[in-house]
């Protein structure tokens, strides 16, 4: 089959193959055929270096497709099965688990980093997050496979996947936004996007997209957001709106220690900062111990939305289809050269992906 394989963190461009192979089902497993894949900038982080990722790789973890085989074991999906691909499967056992936080469960992600996916030529290849979206087929543990119904478009359950998931359970999961909250969210791409719909459905009463970029501006004000604005333009609104006193909540949605400074200055005292964004591992952020008392602001890590996607992607998919998330207008039809390559270009102009959506 077909795949776009990144030999190593150096390598210019991705290497389009057409002598790639998906190993298995094995026992616990099963095999989707991907029919539609998103571009986070997970994966462009883990093309740089940003996330660990071991090499060969073939990178790509937010998709939607069909069940082609299933391994031994394997109950609850079927060949023709619709699923959605879900790169944080839980293994249901392990203590994490068991104390109902599916989403910190290791045990997966664990044999995603030892045990390649994939074979290029000769060569064992990995799948970025166990998945590995940018090919034709991928194999993933029975939990990483989340059956849907067979009439959600592939596109729109790609979107949940991943950056859906994300952004609105860290809303809604996460922080518990209540009705009448002010909230800012710090980065307007694809997650900051689902998370001013988090906190429109939420019925937060102020939402404020924070992105140096202008045309991301009209963007969030179209999902949701009431207000938006650059960076340095944020104390000046905040001022205005909550008469200096600051956010109820605030979302960081880039994963950068400056956006996460911005994220604790915007948040009130006794208000909440939720950090959503995957930052580097090499980066710190300071904060004086002072702060950290006196202000009494709390600090979440919120991991692909707190989420239970055995509960979470049906919840979504109802908002969905009660036209309360709208998920086909963040869908875009356009690929970022200067950000993937021509490799990338390919699979999204063929048959491989049959549609790519970008995260910014």
């Amino acid at each position: 089959m077909r795949a776009a394989v990144l030999h190593s963190i150096d390598a210019e461009k991705m290497d389009l193959r057409d002598d790639v192979e998906a190993v298995g089902p094995g026992p616990g497993q099963v095999r989707v055929r991907v029919r539609a894949a998103g571009v986070c900038h997970s994966d462009l982080s883990a093309r740089n270096g940003g996330l660990p990722q071991p090499m060969p790789a073939i990178l790509g973890h937010e998709a939607a497709g069909d069940v082609v085989a299933v391994g031994d074991g394997v109950t609850g999906l079927a060949e023709g099965d619709k699923v959605i691909v879900n790169w944080l499967p839980p293994c249901g056992a392990c203590a994490s688990c068991l104390r109902g936080q599916p989403y910190m469960c290791m045990t997966h992600v664990i044999a995603a980093y030892i045990e390649p996916r994939f074979k290029v030529g000769e060569t064992p290849a990995f799948g970025m997050a166990g998945c590995g979206a940018f090919a034709e087929e991928l194999v993933v543990p029975v939990e990483g496979a989340v059956k849907i119904a067979g009439d959600v478009p592939y596109e729109v359950a790609a979107l949940v996947g991943c950056g859906v998931m994300t952004g609105v359970g860290a809303v809604i999961n996460t922080a518990k936004v209540e009705p009448g909250a002010t909230v800012a969210v710090i980065g307007c791409g694809g997650v900051g996007i689902a998370a001013i719909q988090g906190a429109r459905l939420s019925g937060a009463a102020v939402i404020v997209g924070v992105d140096p970029v202008d045309g991301k501006h009209e963007v969030a004000r179209r999902f949701g957001a009431t207000h938006a604005v650059h960076p340095d333009q944020l104390g000046e609104l905040s001022a205005e709106l909550t008469g200096g006193e600051g956010f109820d909540y605030a979302f960081e949605v880039v994963g950068a220690p400056a956006t996460i400074r911005t994220a604790w200055s915007a948040a009130r005292r006794g208000g909440t900062v939720v950090i959503v964004g995957a930052g580097r591992a090499d980066q710190q952020v300071e904060f004086t111990p002072f702060e950290l008392l006196f202000d009494g602001k709390k600090m979440l890590a919120s991991l692909y939305g707190t989420a239970d996607v055995r509960r979470d992607y049906a919840r979504l998919l109802g908002l969905w289809r009660a036209g309360r998330l709208d998920l086909e207008g963040m869908i875009t039809h356009r690929l970022k050269l200067d950000d993937l390559d021509q490799g990338l270009a390919a699979l999204g102009h063929g048959d491989v992906i049959r549609q790519v959506i970008i995260h910014d």
